[in-house]
């Protein structure tokens, strides 16, 4: 009878077929194997990832600027005891500046209804001056909410379909992976950890591109309805304003 004895393997073996395997999983020999699907796929989320930090810092600086801005241009029209000197600071402000738009669309609208009652056109018999400058806040309002908008719609897309992006590239890279094994005839860690760890590597790229992009539209989108707010309330009190001539108090 004759006895089998297994060839042991000594630890510096092990270590250096375990440093080959880490090695294989870099990201130099994954972009250096990729094909022509996983470099779209790459190059999607490089583009999805870059688009989404642009809008994230566009959108900060913007929130930034608006929200520091805006208690000074309300209280400033408000306070100030004359209306045209409060029209001419408002128009001194930048063109980004969405309160100040407002105000000046208000004051816009009942200087046209004025002249249009003066020269008895048929505007000032069809629409009464509170509806004008109503409808004239309205479309303010929604102009300068339509642009803090921006980028949003993108910021919800990349972090929505980045990670299914992600995904179809470590399905694709997993299934070359086994291709390549089978094909080797070679099921050791050495063999298998290399494909598998490159193909990994695409979903970790998806959730990069996400995770920023699905945090900054729960940001943005939490800041934006509160300037909306503020916008509505501080067009109602230019309503009341240029209606009536004085501001409702208790606002």
């Amino acid at each position: 009878m004759f006895f089998f004895q297994d060839t042991p393997v000594s630890p510096s073996a092990g270590a250096s077929s375990a440093a080959a395997a880490m090695q294989q999983m870099s990201v130099g020999e994954f972009l250096r194997h990729e094909d022509p699907l996983g470099w779209v796929v790459v190059i999607t989320l490089c583009l999805m990832s870059v688009s989404s930090w642009y809008f994230i810092i566009a959108n900060a600086i913007r929130n930034s600027m608006v929200k520091s801005r805006a208690d000074k241009v309300i209280n400033g029209f408000w306070n100030n005891p004359s209306t045209q000197d409060a029209i001419r600071e408002l128009e001194a402000q930048p063109k980004s500046e969405p309160f100040s738009k407002i105000a000046l669309d208000a004051a816009s609208a009942v200087a046209h209804h004025q002249q249009a009652s003066a020269g008895g056109g048929r505007l000032a018999e069809s629409l009464s001056r509170s509806e004008f400058i109503d409808r004239a806040l309205r479309q303010a309002v929604d102009r300068e909410s339509l642009r803090l908008e921006g980028g949003m719609t993108l910021l919800a897309t990349v972090g929505s379909a980045a990670p299914f992006v992600g995904l179809l590239g470590t399905v694709w890279g997993i299934y070359h992976a086994l291709i390549r094994i089978s094909a080797s005839g070679n099921a050791s860690m050495e063999a298998v950890a290399g494909p598998v760890g490159e193909a990994l590597i695409m979903t970790a790229f998806g959730l990069f591109a996400a995770i920023p992009a699905v945090f900054a539209y729960n940001f943005f989108s939490r800041a934006n309805r509160l300037t909306y707010a503020r916008f509505d309330e501080f067009a109602h009190d230019l309503h009341d304003f240029f209606a009536t001539g004085s501001r409702v108090e208790g606002k």
